[in-house]
């Protein structure tokens, strides 16, 4: 048995988004052919490994793909936090909206903010959030509920050996039962997309006592996301439910209790919620904890949308905003506290790819399946006016899901990842062998309608078969309207309504019946859920590396009714490059496979790409304190940001803060 897996695969470390930009290649070009031999062979080599490879046990007290973890054993904590940040203090903040629910499992109503924070998994890498995994490094876990883990060489099976000191809340113990019975609720009762993706490759999972869990994989497919998918599961009481006997897919407010370092104090709907640092958190002093969740207390207040809050924030009734607001960072933050120095503002720098936002194209509608549509209201969209003229020119735009990394597809594909497509077959058109990757058009920064994209989209619209009539008005061959119906939260910035109004007016002037309709937050989160809508401003997930969540966000298995694919994706092509960038086994041959993958996201025209960030804009009433610095995968104010007490002593005595 080796005490630790020996692979010699290079780490995904954090690059800095200027950096990022830098590096920006079209990398990949040299890889040898060995790479994609070996990428094309692993689905074989994985079913057909010598009894001596599968017998050949790894045991660590951590999990990445390829094996290599950046902290030892016996690490003592994570690089970036304060190891000496002192515990207290309360940090507030504000959230849009409404929420009746403290379940955040829940399928109907809205859940509190952070409800998540209650609940622990093996590894340290909650699903809900980037915070519970470290913040400097991509890919990686380490033991949380468990304290080491142990898999065969081939990944067939993996037994968690937990910590026996972990408690809920309630202070009972957490125990390899509750394990089994979490991982079998989100079969049972949780999202179909995530429980249709689990049941296939997941075939097993046994308590082989009371700290000790077991689950056994599916055979003939990918090894990824096999370990980390169990390691990253919830635990949950399983005596609390068969007590109760509540359901983890209903809304309640008494959730079940977890094993987290916090517990609800308060929840009352629409109004705030508190939450309270266990102070017998039975983790706290694990390497993985030490620096981390310092606050005694968290308290979220709720608003009926964004304006109203802001100027809550200015009179001191909650302390951290993180402003998405391009209006508010560039005027509004000329109040007297900013002034006179109570509150700070800080632009801090985003190592992660940025969230791939933008107007989402409802696939399942008949008349935006054809890729003339699409495209055509895509040219209405004028984001270099929207940039100046609503955003003080604070943005840049969006091409691409791996925005800024070594992944983004530029040019047309060339070396692995021209192989990799021309592999496939008839799947890949041919265009996308010989064409730059598809990027977003480029208008007239000084007028809203760009005559030439509008001449452009018109022309697509009639080859459609959608002209106009004497009216003015788009229809097809059986005197069908072209109608476009884009729903907005009532909860949301006033800068995003002003934006979609402007995108309206395009597509009006293109001949399309097309109208915004303003809905209150909770009928646009149901209407969200039911994909009740044509375009809706939505988002993807970024990628780093490949994982089965690329199939619930992406996948035709799931599309009918993943909550993660606003669009309804549906691509054979897109299916194909997803299962072969599962299959790599070699760091190349896998990016080589996502700079793929962008290309063919981008190639289907499903989303209208608008603006990304690359820095975190945050203002704070000056309490707080944070690592310098900053790890570039997290802001992490909820994790490893503390408040000063002398900060705070001084700011409480100035009556500035409620």
């Amino acid at each position: 048995m080796t005490s630790a897996h020996t692979a010699t695969q290079a780490r995904v470390r954090a690059h800095p988004p200027q950096a990022a930009r830098a590096w920006i290649i079209g990398a990949f070009s040299g890889l040898a052919i060995a790479a994609l031999m070996a990428q094309a062979a692993f689905s074989a080599s994985d079913d057909s490994s010598s009894e001596s490879d599968d017998a050949e046990i790894i045991s660590s007290h951590g999990y990445s793909y390829f094996g290599e973890l950046t902290y030892p054993e016996d690490f003592p904590h994570f690089d970036y936090v304060n190891p000496d940040a002192p515990k207290g203090g309360e940090i507030s903040l504000a959230v849009t909206g409404s929420f009746s629910s403290m379940n955040p499992y829940s399928r109907k109503d809205r859940a509190g903010a952070y409800s998540w924070m209650a609940y622990e998994s093996l590894l340290g890498d909650m699903p809900a959030t980037s915070e519970g995994a470290p913040a400097d490094v991509y890919g990686e876990s380490y033991g949380l509920l468990a304290e080491r883990l142990e898999y065969d060489v081939g990944k067939n099976w993996v037994i968690f050996y937990m910590r026996p000191e972990a408690r809920f809340s309630d202070g009972t113990p957490v125990t390899a039962h509750d394990v089994v019975f979490s991982h079998n609720l989100f079969l049972e009762q949780g999202l179909q997309s995530y429980a249709e993706a689990v049941k296939r490759r997941v075939t097993g999972a046994e308590a082989l006592d009371d700290h000790t869990v077991k689950f056994t994989f599916a055979s003939g497919i990918s090894r990824r996301s096999l370990v980390d998918q169990v390691g990253s599961v919830p635990v949950f009481p399983k005596a609390w439910y068969e007590e109760t006997g509540a359901r983890l897919d209903e809304p309640r407010m008494d959730p079940a209790p977890g094993s987290g370092p916090y517990v609800l104090q308060s929840a009352e709907p629409d109004r705030s919620i508190t939450y309270e640092r266990n102070p017998d958190y039975w983790g706290r002093d694990l390497p993985i904890n030490v620096g981390r969740h310092n606050f005694d207390t968290i308290s979220v207040i709720y608003f009926a949308d964004d304006s109203v809050a802001f100027q809550a924030f200015t009179a001191g009734e909650y302390t951290f905003r993180a402003e998405t607001t391009s209006k508010t960072w560039a005027t509004g933050y000329d109040f007297p506290a900013v002034q006179e120095g109570w509150v700070k503002l800080e632009e801090i720098p985003d190592g992660s790819p940025p969230t791939p936002s933008g107007f989402v194209f409802n696939l399942g509608r008949e008349k935006l399946q054809d890729e003339r549509v699409r495209e055509a209201i895509a040219l209405g969209f004028n984001f270099e006016w929207t940039n100046e003229s609503l955003q003080y020119g604070l943005f840049e735009q969006r091409d691409s899901f791996v925005q800024d990394t070594p992944l983004q597809a530029m040019g047309p594909p060339e070396g692995a990842e021209l192989e990799l497509l021309q592999g496939l077959g008839d799947l890949i058109p041919e265009e996308m062998l010989s064409e730059p990757a598809v990027s977003a058009h480029t208008s007239d920064p000084d007028r809203l309608t760009d005559r030439r994209n509008l001449r452009r989209a018109m022309s697509l619209l009639d080859e459609a078969g959608w002209p106009v009539d004497e009216s003015g008005q788009r229809r097809n061959a059986a005197g069908e309207p072209l109608t476009i119906e884009l729903p907005v939260s009532s909860a949301g910035s006033a800068t995003i309504g002003a934006v979609v109004e402007n995108f309206i007016k395009n597509l009006q002037a293109m001949g399309i019946d097309a109208r915004m309709n303003k809905i209150d937050s909770s009928q646009y989160t149901l209407r969200s859920r039911d994909r009740d809508y044509d375009i809706i401003f939505d988002n993807y997930m970024a990628f780093l590396q490949p994982g089965t969540g690329l199939m619930q966000r992406f996948g035709s298995s799931e599309a009918e009714f993943s909550l993660f694919n606003p669009a309804g994706l549906a691509s054979p092509m897109v299916d194909a490059i997803i299962n072969a960038a599962l299959e790599t086994n070699e760091l190349e041959a896998q990016n080589a496979a996502l700079m793929a993958l962008d290309r063919a996201l981008r190639y289907e025209r499903f989303m209208i790409p608008v603006w990304y960030n690359a820095s975190h804009w945050v203002a704070y009433w000056d309490k707080f304190d944070h690592p310098d610095p900053m790890p570039a995968y997290a802001l992490g104010v909820l994790d490893f940001w503390w408040v000063d007490a002398d900060k705070a002593a001084a700011l409480a005595e100035s009556g500035e803060v409620r």
